[in-house]
């Protein structure tokens, strides 16, 4: 069985969310690196400091009971706040630019892989049928948070708004420096080019870091994961939903680098 999410959207949808950034992910596009990344650049922090706190305190989750959106209102702006709820589902106060937000979107093929492995190894997810199974759940949009087709889709719509920075999971292992200088031109920090050299070699300590931590499988972080698992038939398979649910969209994806 997968876990089901229910949320307070009311209470979300009402939330004022002026001088804040957001950042959204669906599970396991990325969400623990990029906040790590986010928290770095905005906070000229160092890797050794990020690695001794707390993050998830630092950064609370929208939509979860705790800490509630009683103690996110009450944070200094500006306020770091992750989530994974769809674009309709964000703070009305949001949709009309009065803050910011960071998308990451991973390729999906990678993502279903990785969200396997998460929900196998966390006894409070309850899931033990095979990859096969949660994978054919992800095509017909049954796994928490709802289809990642649509997600990453509304998102994408909005990927020109000036108060919107669309970024890729790829892109961090393939270009990270010019990530990190979207980042900063973003959230409207100030380095000069030393400064910014010394963030970039940070984040790829980070990076390093987080895909060869020795509490995850091997390998979970990396593209092309999709590779070592996916049989033939299933990958022609998820081609073809792929193609079905994403051929109006023009956005693309490494699959492998």
């Amino acid at each position: 069985r997968v876990a089901d999410y229910s949320f307070s959207f009311h209470g979300i949808s009402l939330l004022t969310v002026i001088q804040s950034v957001l950042f959204y992910c669906l599970v396991y596009a990325g969400t623990g690196l990029l906040q790590e990344v986010v928290y770095l650049v905005s906070q000229g922090a160092d890797p050794d400091e990020i690695g001794l706190m707390n993050i998830d305190e630092q950064l609370p989750v929208l939509e979860y009971p705790q800490p509630g959106l009683d103690i996110i209102k009450e944070l200094t702006s500006p306020r770091l706040i992750k989530s994974h709820l769809p674009y309709r589902f964000l703070p009305s106060d949001l949709h009309n630019g009065n803050s910011k937000v960071i998308y990451m979107a991973r390729n999906p093929k990678d993502l279903v892989v990785s969200y396997y492995q998460f929900h196998r190894s966390l006894r409070t997810m309850s899931y033990r049928g095979t990859f096969q199974e949660f994978c054919r759940r992800f095509m017909n949009d049954k796994l928490g948070y709802g289809s990642w087709f649509e997600h990453v889709q509304e998102f994408w719509e909005h990927h020109m708004d000036a108060n919107v920075l669309f970024l890729k999971y790829e892109d961090m292992h393939k270009d990270l420096a010019t990530m990190v200088e979207q980042l900063v031109r973003f959230l409207g920090v100030s380095y000069d080019k030393a400064q910014l050299e010394s963030m970039v070699e940070h984040c790829h300590q980070l990076i390093d870091q987080c895909c060869n931590a020795e509490a995850l499988p091997v390998g979970r972080g990396r593209v092309g994961l999709w590779k070592d698992i996916f049989t033939v038939s299933m990958n022609e398979k998820f081609d073809l939903v792929y193609k079905q649910k994403m051929g109006k969209c023009d956005l693309t994806f490494d699959f492998y680098l």
